[in-house]
């Protein structure tokens, strides 16, 4: 059936069966979708976060590529990602979604299969939202829109980064530009979430063949990405996650706490399957690993006497001005911040 013959009132009931009453099982007592507000209790010593992640079909997802599974977690994880950047944990979630009057509802049904599994996955709810038709006949209409409300003890901001601090990043950057790269060559959907290509297939692309198992983690870097939480044993003075690339996110970063920063180019990060499949795609490792968005690692600064080492991958460190490259042979050059930005 598509939406317009099933009803905005049937769908939203549906809704509401999978999402509970959001009594059992949450961290705080709640009271979910049905009525005109959500309204939960923070403990004592708590901060609130809230932070809200628009997805925009032909702007940041192409239905070529994704599976509405997919869709669905994705929104859910970029979400996380941002309360997580700021040391707290998500609670609950408030979904809006606009689509096309035809659109089939198994598809949005999966769509939401894919949220609901991704809110079990970082601890939180989805609490309300709202449902909207796109305007008839209009192609790539489909928008969705979320908002994650978080707690922390001790936020996290963009500011506080001082000169002598070293800087961190959580994992391997790249793989989500990588992977993006691949889907374009390979141009229809790749059913992760139900085991995707055999596992022991190999990936027939222009310039050549890739093997499966190298290829799957990286595309699901991209489909599915999962947000790291903020590093245990290490104490940020600043942080943010990588969205629009290390070059750009690292830029903001500095901007706000008004300092300079040097990135060693050799202690960045690559996967063994970035480093292989981008050649085979024409692509240089290094340049997406410095400029490739959608990673969603956590980007910080430490004290090193404080351990920042013992949550992340040392990159470089904090000085009074300036935003440098440093090559392996220890020559500086100035960078620009570079990534992804939408207008």
């Amino acid at each position: 059936m598509r939406l317009d013959q099933i009803g905005e009132l049937a769908l939203l009931d549906w809704i509401r069966k999978k999402a509970g009453d959001g009594g059992s099982g949450n961290k705080r007592p709640l009271l979910g979708i049905g009525d005109d507000a959500a309204a939960f209790k923070l403990a004592a010593g708590k901060t609130a976060l809230a932070s809200s992640d628009m997805m925009v079909e032909g702007v940041h997802f192409d239905l070529a590529y994704f599976t509405p599974y997919q869709l669905g977690f994705k929104i859910v994880s970029v979400n996380a990602s941002d309360i997580y950047a700021m040391g707290g944990v998500p609670l609950m979630a408030f979904f809006s979604l606009a689509a096309p009057p035809d659109t089939k509802a198994v598809f949005i049904k999966k769509m939401f299969e894919g949220v609901f599994d991704a809110l079990a996955l970082y601890g939180a709810r989805l609490s309300g939202g709202d449902l909207t038709a796109s305007p008839p006949g209009v192609k790539k209409g489909l928008v969705l829109d979320m908002c994650v409300i978080g707690e922390a003890g001790r936020i996290v901001k963009r500011r506080g980064a001082k000169a002598g601090d070293g800087v961190y990043v959580t994992g391997p950057l790249g793989d989500s530009a990588c992977g993006l790269a691949l889907l374009r060559e390979i141009a229809r959907p790749v059913a992760l979430e139900s085991g995707g290509l055999r596992p022991g297939g190999v990936v027939r692309l222009r310039r050549g063949t890739l093997r499966w198992d190298v290829i799957r983690p990286l595309v699901a870097r991209h489909l599915m990405p999962v947000a790291k939480r903020p590093p245990g044993l290490a104490v940020p003075t600043a942080m943010l996650d990588i969205s629009d690339g290390l070059l750009l996110d690292v830029s903001r970063l500095c901007k706000e706490s008004g300092v300079g920063v040097k990135i060693y180019e050799d202690r960045i990060p690559v996967s063994a399957q970035m480093r292989q499949a981008a050649p085979a795609l024409g692509l240089d490792p290094l340049e997406l690993a410095k400029s490739g968005g959608e990673d969603y690692e956590l980007l910080y600064t430490a004290r090193r006497k404080d351990g920042g080492e013992k949550g992340g991958i040392l990159i470089g460190e904090v000085i009074p001005s300036g935003r440098y490259m440093v090559d392996a042979l220890g020559k500086m050059k100035r960078f620009k911040a570079e990534g992804y930005k939408h207008f």
